[in-house]
């Protein structure tokens, strides 16, 4: 999405992509460390401001772990790339649309174990889904509060940004990017989903407070039930502040008949555990065409964990440059340790 100006700064994929490497240790080597937790492998600004088949290449939104193995990659423009997991080169396109035939504001992205892709658009917002081809096969219920005004409390530009599968597969996760109105401790929403036969039906929600003025780009769920939480904002002049939490909502209150978070609720939130700020990690010779904090960094909005094993990940990133001259397409490929 296009970010505003704040004043401060997956399990089902894991499964289905049975070709995925484990993941090394987490510090390979402690010039590329960005925090204990964390360190930075490599960067690729390759497919920046390039075109495949026609279409741009960029305004990334998600990425997600194919059956193959390869990436999918999610355009807020209504196109879903697929790419060569390793050297990140296109290998095809499919343009998304709604049942109208409309462009999206497609944000976040899931992919089924059936190759069913499921892709929320933020303007209602919504959760739809794709054949691989890309034709619309179904959406799914949204709660009503969850709606952009009037016809719910979410602001436009600030609702589903995030998507995973979540406890086996069982499960489906989506985050909201921004507090609903009324939720005045600044809390955001996270709603599930429950498989029901070949439909879903809405099930639990829960909080997660974000640090002072930033949002929720994305989620990527873990085989054992905690998330891997984005956190993000943007400050003119200064640049992208990007963080990355570990969370577990397994003991967090469901939220779904709380109508306004309020910090004196009774409502336990999610719990999260900083991994590591980015503008910590080595700009191993980036440079940003803006200021940032730190050259590395960008507007920073997919994520895909792309290998597990014994607590270590292998986590890729990509930024969304809004098709803009002064932001970049960069992808970034992380160990974490958890």
């Amino acid at each position: 999405m296009r970010l505003r100006t704040v004043l401060a700064t997956t399990t089902a994929a894991l499964a289905a992509a049975g070709c995925l490497t484990a993941a090394g240790p987490a510090n390979a080597s402690t010039d590329h460390a960005c925090s204990p937790s964390v360190s930075l492998d490599s960067f690729s600004d390759a497919l920046d401001k390039t075109s495949y088949d026609g279409t741009f290449v960029g305004n990334f939104s998600a990425l997600a772990v194919d059956r193959d193995g390869s990436l999918a990659a999610l355009s807020d423009r209504s196109s879903l790339f697929s790419l060569d997991a390793r050297t990140l080169a296109p290998r095809g396109v499919v343009t998304l649309a709604d049942e109208n035939g409309a462009a999206l504001d497609s944000e976040g992205l899931a992919i089924d174990r059936d190759g069913t892709r499921l892709v929320t658009s933020e303007t209602e917002p919504s959760v739809r889904r794709y054949s691989a081809d890309g034709r619309v096969l179904g959406r799914l219920p949204v709660p009503d509060a969850l709606r952009v005004a009037p016809a719910g409390r979410a602001a436009a530009n600030g609702t589903f940004e995030g998507l995973t599968w979540w406890r086996g597969g069982r499960s489906l996760l989506a985050s909201m990017e921004y507090a609903l109105s009324g939720d005045t401790s600044g809390a955001v929403r996270l709603q599930t989903w429950r498989r029901a036969g070949a439909d879903f039906a809405l099930s639990a929600q829960y909080a997660y407070q974000p640090d002072p003025g930033l949002g929720v780009p994305e989620v990527q769920a873990l085989p054992d039930g905690r998330l891997l939480v984005l956190e993000r904002g943007f400050t003119s002049g200064v640049g992208n502040t990007v963080r990355l939490y570990l969370a577990d909502p397994r003991h967090a209150t469901d939220t779904s008949a709380v109508e306004n978070l309020t910090g004196q609720d009774g409502v336990r939130l999610i719990k999260k555990t900083l991994l590591t700020d980015l503008v910590n990690c080595p700009s191993l010779g980036a440079t940003a065409k803006q200021p940032q904090p730190n050259p590395l960094l960008d507007n920073i909005e997919g994520m895909a964990v792309t290998g597990y094993s014994k607590g270590r990940l292998k986590v890729l990133l990509v930024s969304d440059d809004n098709q803009n001259a002064v932001q970049t397409t960069r992808f970034y490929r992380l160990r974490v340790r958890i």
